[in-house]
């Protein structure tokens, strides 16, 4: 697994370096190593502690985790703890679903049982929506007319796709489609 380990607000000396790969070398097992896996810790310090934010980026699908606490390699540990019961869910939905191609660049033998309530694959509501083209602005005030976290709308400049999603450390993200629609 290649490791790329970044600072913000932050140097990240050769002692945060090598205890952050050695904790997340515990990762190793659970993947098929080869250049398709790669892992990135983003490391940030803060007056009041530190946040860390570990994805894990595989040929089929990415994992992250993003933890912050007051003591920045006790943030690691609980990231890597974080990950380690996603990958137990993933194997749970895996086993139950049989979907050998997303597991692909993992070792599911190495990966625990799921201990934690049942995953529930049933769809319990779907709702169709007509997406009308519109400018960012108007997405975002619908969107918090409507109290939500997030909203699908038409990009009213290039046609695409997109949802508008409020970020936890404030402001706003916007997710595109790469493929247009024609109307």
């Amino acid at each position: 697994m290649k490791y790329q380990i970044v600072g913000k607000n932050i140097e990240v000396t050769e002692a945060i370096d090598t205890v952050i790969r050695k904790k997340l070398s515990r990762m190793d097992k659970f993947f098929v190593i080869n250049d398709d896996v790669m892992c990135r810790a983003l490391v940030r310090s803060y007056k009041t502690g530190a946040k860390v934010e570990i994805t894990i980026f595989t040929k089929m699908m990415d994992l992250r985790a993003e933890v912050k606490h007051d003591d920045l390699y006790a943030a690691v540990d609980l990231a890597i703890d974080k990950l380690v019961g996603q990958m137990r869910k993933l194997k749970t939905r895996l086993d139950r679903r049989n979907h050998p191609s997303l597991a692909q660049n993992m070792i599911l033998e190495n990966i625990g049982e799921d201990e934690g309530e049942p995953i529930s694959d049933q769809i319990v509501r779907l709702k169709s929506i007509f997406l009308e083209p519109m400018p960012v602005e108007e997405a975002i005030t619908r969107m918090e007319a409507l109290g939500h976290q997030f909203f699908m709308y038409l990009d009213g400049e290039d046609m695409l796709i997109s949802v508008l999603y409020r970020r936890t450390d404030g402001g706003y993200g916007i997710i595109q489609a790469e493929n247009k629609i024609s109307l």
